[in-house]
């Protein structure tokens, strides 16, 4: 909403203006941004266009980079699409050439406030300013690259008048370096990636270089293939997790669970802190023994924060709360309950926001998790997955919650269901089976579950190691608090209903 007062009106008199030309020396075609208007929480932006040459502009293209952490949230009198943090803005269908001496505007909201300014503005390609700000240098040569299992480090030969670099992955903007080198990480294993490198200046941005293409290694990392069990906090008697590592040799924790405490603010368990509390003091043990954690947004029960916050920018700003709170490699995004898996809005809102979240940080893994059939994702787990792909959002890997089938086997349920989504994914991306298999992940139900069907040690030792042989991207259960012997068949939350040793399923999926 645009959002325009009286004192708003005044202030913008006086409003800076960013990448202008004098009107008396204009030459060509110019386009001037104003700021003109900030509320704290996002700001109104206005782009006037002119044509000061004597014949009729038939069309034109203002391409606006917003600094890191600024999106656009709405447009209007012009068409806009995005690409990271630049902002491609055209003439909308309806508008017909621009006469000599002429001009015109459209304008747009962005988030969040106390917005400085673009960090650069192109007009068709050059300088906004009309006014001979020099030329664009030429499209980098020599470009290269070496990989890892999880990054892929590029170099190339300098452009001439350059003062910055835009590395692309797959046609996606992923960085923007300095000098002549940049290291793309948080990569799948054993996947190819392809690369183009351009060159920027004051005038704008040059070609793009030819393109490169790189496989990262079959090794994995435990940034990229994770061996990650839950761990609750605020249930089920939480073991001390230090404890379960030095017991076990397992590393990642995926950390459950990230609510609203009230509208589209974080908290865990929509109560306790980000800070101060036994889930922070369980972050610092779990990487002062050598691991990391994966924060899980959402699960069965609680208030999630998908349905309240009202769009993907807000929804996209809890997630870097928390993000930026631990300094996240990976965050989970466990979307089960009907409140959010099967409303098709929030659906698009969590997918739109995880876009973000990739573009605002390079390198971090998105998972999301959801239930399955016996045969693979049911109509709103296909729907997830074409969406993903329709909205770039580029989710790293798409888990599986293989139980409550009321199943009599389920290591043959998990094998099935693990095989559909394979097909669906290689459906719909083009992956072959090994790239979708390093795309996908299985998070299981040790013990007794509520169906009541019976996943035994042996059977989890069975279902780790054909995710192992598969070459999946991740394996997890539910949960650490469950991992102790107490036979008897029930479901509680500090056992597992069954006869074990303490952490023999953690044990089984560190080896994974």
């Amino acid at each position: 909403m645009k959002r325009i007062s009286l004192a708003i009106a005044a202030i913008t008199a006086v409003v800076f203006a960013l990448l202008t030309a004098p009107a008396a020396s204009a030459a060509g075609v110019t386009a001037t941004f104003t700021k003109v208007s900030d509320w704290g929480s996002g700001f109104e932006g206005k782009v006037t266009v002119t044509n000061s040459t004597t014949s009729p502009l038939s069309t034109w293209s203002v391409a606006l980079d917003l600094p890191s952490g600024y999106t656009v949230t709405s447009t209007w009198d012009a068409n806009h699409s995005s690409s990271g943090q630049t902002h491609t803005f055209t003439p909308p269908s309806w508008a017909g050439p621009l006469a000599p001496g002429a001009t015109t505007s459209f304008g747009f909201n962005g988030s969040p406030g106390n917005f400085a300014g673009v960090a650069s503005c192109r007009l068709n390609g050059g300088s906004c300013s009309g006014s001979g700000g020099g030329t664009v240098p030429g499209a980098p040569t020599g470009l290269s690259g070496t990989a890892s299992a999880s990054s892929v480090s590029l170099t190339w030969s300098g452009s001439s008048g350059a003062t910055s670099y835009n590395v692309y992955r797959n046609g996606t903007k992923v960085g923007s370096p300095a000098g002549t080198s940049y290291t793309d990480s948080g990569l799948a294993a054993n996947m190819s990636y392809s690369y183009q490198v351009s060159a920027s200046n004051s005038a704008g941005e040059g070609a793009k270089s030819t393109s490169v293409s790189v496989k990262t290694g079959t090794g994995g990392s435990t940034g990229t293939k994770q061996a990650a069990p839950y761990l609750y906090m605020g249930w089920g008697d939480p073991p001390n997790p230090a404890t379960v590592m030095n017991a076990t040799g397992i590393k990642w924790f995926t950390m459950a669970f990230v609510l609203s405490s009230g509208g589209c603010n974080p908290a865990w368990d929509g109560s306790r802190p980000l800070q101060g509390s036994a889930d922070a003091n369980a972050i610092a043990a779990i990487r002062a023994a050598g691991g990391d954690v994966v924060p899980s947004f959402g699960g069965w029960s609680g208030n999630k924060l998908g349905p309240n916050c009202s769009t993907p920018e807000a929804l996209a700003g809890a997630y870097q709360q928390v993000i930026n709170a631990y300094h996240l490699k990976a965050i989970d995004i466990d979307i089960e309950n009907s409140d959010e898996f099967e409303n098709e809005a929030v659906q698009d809102r969590i997918l739109t926001a995880l876009k973000i979240v990739k573009q605002n940080n390079p390198g971090i893994q998105t998972v999301v998790t959801f239930g399955t059939s016996t045969t693979g994702p049911t109509y709103y787990g296909n729907r997830l997955i074409d969406r993903s792909k329709a909205l770039g959002a580029n989710i790293d890997i798409f888990t599986l919650m293989p139980f409550d089938f009321g199943s009599s086997n389920i290591y043959n349920d998990t094998v099935a269901a693990s095989q559909g989504l394979n097909n669906k994914l290689k459906a719909t991306f083009g992956w072959s089976t090994a790239e979708a298999y390093a795309h996908q992940g299985i998070s299981g139900m040790n013990g007794v579950s509520d169906q009541q069907e019976m996943t035994t040690t042996a059977t989890w030792q069975n279902i780790t190691n054909w995710a192992k042989s598969n070459g999946l991207g991740r394996l997890a259960f539910w949960s650490v608090n469950r991992d102790r012997g107490c036979a008897g068949g029930g479901v509680v939350s500090n056992c597992s209903g069954i006869a074990q040793g303490d952490w023999d399923f953690t044990r089984i999926t560190a080896g994974f």
